[in-house]
């Protein structure tokens, strides 16, 4: 899978023009953010955008750009905020909320049309349970990966938080180096590089009762995550909506 770093307004026109020639299917866009603790208290450093149709992982630099990451517009008046708030564009996340947060305490922007793999996951789980699962987790149990394919990813995850988190000897800091670390390059493309995977995996299991309330609790990330009550971090998270007994 190839990657495109967005650091100008002409790449960011160009990510728009690959949008706007995508046809439009269900899902279309996998996203995810990495910052410096990624919420209204933080800051946004990258934004990565897998189009699927393409093959490309776009990332973003939020650093650099600031706000025309999100208001350069394409010849058509497209830009990424209309994109992310779009209720016809269907974007991809795991776990929505510190995201949402972020992108709308920074940049306004409130995001639409959105579907949530973590929500997917624990709505199709056997048994269900009430805590969440990591993406790691998802990957690791339903990606459908051979051994040595999973230990590859597992090694470059492993590597990007070597130098990221502070546990591991890192810095949050280094997400808004420049020019990214190539292992970071690689730890935030892989990111988003399963998620279609997961997304075929759990939607084959999905009925539309489980999907409508999957909608329901997305929205209610979303509009939870744009509260002034809002608490981004702590155990609270961990925890699950209550789906059991779901045909």
């Amino acid at each position: 899978m190839s990657s495109i770093f967005v650091d100008t307004p002409s790449l960011v026109r160009d990510l728009l023009k690959a949008i706007e020639t995508c046809p439009v299917d269900r899902p279309f866009l996998f996203v995810d953010l990495e910052g410096i603790n990624l919420s209204r208290h933080g800051s946004i450093s990258i934004m990565q955008i897998l189009i699927p149709a393409t093959g490309v992982v776009y990332l973003v630099d939020v650093v650099t750009l600031k706000a025309e990451a999100f208001d350069t517009a394409s010849d058509s008046g497209l830009t990424l905020k209309k994109v992310l708030e779009s209720e016809t564009i269907p974007k991809v996340f795991f776990d929505v909320r510190n995201d949402s947060d972020a992108l709308f305490s920074h940049f306004v922007i409130s995001l639409q049309c959105v579907v949530d793999i973590q929500l997917l996951e624990l709505v199709t789980r056997p048994g269900q349970g009430r805590y969440l699962r990591s993406l790691s987790k998802c990957v690791e149990e339903n990606a459908g990966l051979a051994r040595t394919e999973l230990r590859q990813w597992q090694s470059i995850k492993e590597a990007g938080k070597k130098l990221f988190a502070p546990d591991k000897g890192g810095s949050y800091e280094m997400f808004n180096a420049r020019p990214l670390p190539a292992t970071l390059v690689q730890y935030c493309v892989q990111d988003v590089l399963l998620m279609p995977k997961l997304v075929l995996k759990f939607s084959a299991l999905l009925s539309d009762t489980k999907a409508s309330k999957v909608a329901q609790e997305t929205t209610r990330r979303i509009q939870e995550s744009q509260s002034a009550s809002y608490q981004s971090h702590g155990r609270h998270k961990a925890i699950g909506p209550q789906f059991q007994n779901m045909r």
